[in-house]
């Protein structure tokens, strides 16, 4: 008897790291085939169009997409084990990658570049909606985080999450550029099925310790609108970090439509794929930073820093036409691209209930979606016809040319320079909020979560992890499953 509860942590410990890395995995292979994609076809479009104009409606398409789904998929992650719902996701990815596929064998080149006909515009969304349906899996990996690693140790497993998808990042700028330049769309589109499928098995040898989820008698369709509010205004100042980031989003949108074009200014697809793969090692770094260190104590003061200094980069990154500056920038706004994430999600996973945690990631989604696509459809069109044109000509070169110097792209500086600041300011000010006051108040204070959600006879792959053995009582009641925790992979290492 006296060995049995030690045991039984041990095995629980021992299946939630093993779960815990095994999705990591698993996400940084579909997180890597459906960036690379995403990045080759607005590479491939850009190179044979040369429309600023058509790589900012493909970004302003994509967030719009996740805007609109976002909220339906956090009620799928609430209502559906985590594994079902990964599942889902690379099934639907693999199917629309293949249309995509099809399409690009039945059409000639030339019609599914012509912008003004039908087929480039199904070509692309039919990429770009295998790419959202990723955000599912991010939105039930997230809940995950909380499901199998104590709250102690979250900011840090988000950390990993961060460079996860730095790493992710960084394969895709290197292969989606070279693809694009020595092989083609079409093989592009091969390589990318492929992996899709690939995820898809591997997901079928991974076991989450988790339960059934009970059904929300309040959640009666698809799109739990209420159920999703409801659970953000019970955590006081949350509502105001979702407006907060997305008006972050608002800015990011900028750079989202005009970054591939003014990297493509200075590099050939390959060398851009290269310079894209330099500075996405910041996500490496970044990531690796919060898994070692985690947040501090305060993450929404944490994150308020870092969008202040991201607003500081984004508005000089572009001051000269020197790849070196623009390169480097990049890298160190990269670097900060994952603790910001990972304050966001350290704060919800804390201070939303468990059961709730998918609709509220997916409301939050899709609001910082949303506002992406506002300012790359309107940025697009403004740069290309109005800011472009205009620092162009004398009186544009002679106004700024103090500031920004000579180049082919001082347009594209000139509205990056401005959005930087915006941002800035506006980080600045949110320290003076009472929301900022009531939210790290509550973080700090609010209880620990309570995992026992589901039924305890439907528990997925216990027996195969070893976790099926007698509750330790702690905090069982009604039939649920003993609290499953560990402790994500590298940490405890680390930490050492």
């Amino acid at each position: 008897m006296s060995v049995a509860a030690p045991t039984l942590e041990a095995m629980e410990r021992t299946a939630a790291k093993t779960a815990f890395a095994n999705v990591l995995v698993n996400t940084l292979i579909a997180n890597v085939t459906t960036s690379f994609l995403w990045f080759a076809l607005t590479f491939w479009v850009y190179i044979e169009t040369q429309s600023v104009l058509a790589t900012g409606i493909i970004g302003g398409a994509y967030m719009l997409f996740i805007a609109f789904f976002a909220m339906i998929f956090g009620t799928i992650v609430d209502r559906n084990r985590k594994h079902t719902v990964m599942l889902l996701s690379s099934v639907i990815s693999a199917v629309a990658f293949l249309i995509a596929g099809l399409l690009y064998v039945w059409q000639p080149e030339s019609a599914l570049l012509d912008l003004g006909g039908p087929w480039f515009w199904l070509f692309s969304v039919v990429i770009l909606f295998g790419g959202v349906i990723e955000q599912l899996r991010n939105i039930a990996l997230s809940t995950t985080v909380t499901l199998l690693v104590p709250e102690e140790r979250r900011a840090n497993a988000n950390g990993l999450v961060g460079t996860v998808q730095g790493l992710a990042f960084l394969v895709t700028s290197v292969f989606s550029g070279l693809s694009i330049g020595f092989l083609g769309m079409g093989w592009t589109l091969a390589i990318a099925i492929a992996a899709m499928v690939l995820t898809f098995v591997h997901l079928l040898f991974i076991r989450i310790p988790e339960g059934a989820p009970k059904p929300d008698p309040d959640a009666t369709s698809a799109l739990d609108f209420r159920g999703s509010v409801t659970a953000i205004r019970l955590a006081p100042g949350l509502f105001a970090l979702i407006i907060f980031s997305t008006f972050n989003n608002l800015i990011g949108g900028v750079y989202m439509a005009l970054m591939d074009p003014y990297g493509l200014t200075l590099f050939d697809a390959q060398m851009w794929g290269f310079a894209l793969a330099f500075s996405s090692t910041g996500f490496l770094i970044g990531g690796g930073l919060v898994a070692k260190f985690g947040l501090g104590v305060k993450p929404m003061r944490t994150l308020l820093l870092v969008v202040i200094a991201m607003g500081l980069l984004g508005s000089v990154f572009m001051l000269r036409e020197w790849w070196p500056l623009y390169v480097i920038g990049m890298w160190v706004y990269m670097a900060l691209v994952p603790p910001a994430e990972a304050a966001e999600q350290t704060i919800i996973q804390k201070v939303v209930r468990y059961d709730r945690q998918g609709r509220v990631f997916g409301v939050a989604a899709a609001m910082e979606a949303a506002a992406a696509p506002v300012t790359a459809f309107l940025i697009a069109p403004i740069a290309e016809f109005l800011i472009i044109p205009y620092m162009r000509t004398d009186a544009g070169q002679e106004r700024w040319g103090w500031l920004l110097g000579e180049g082919d792209a001082r347009g594209i500086a000139l509205i990056c320079l401005f959005a930087g600041l915006i941002m800035v300011v506006v980080g600045t000010l949110a320290f003076f909020t009472k929301s900022y006051r009531k939210l790290t108040a509550l973080y700090a204070n609010a209880p620990e979560q309570d995992l026992g959600e589901g039924d305890g006879d439907a528990r997925e792959g216990d027996a195969r992890e070893g976790s099926t053995a007698e509750p330790s009582g702690q905090g069982d009641e009604g039939g649920a499953p003993p609290r499953v925790r560990g402790l994500p992979p590298e940490i405890p290492e680390a930490r050492r």
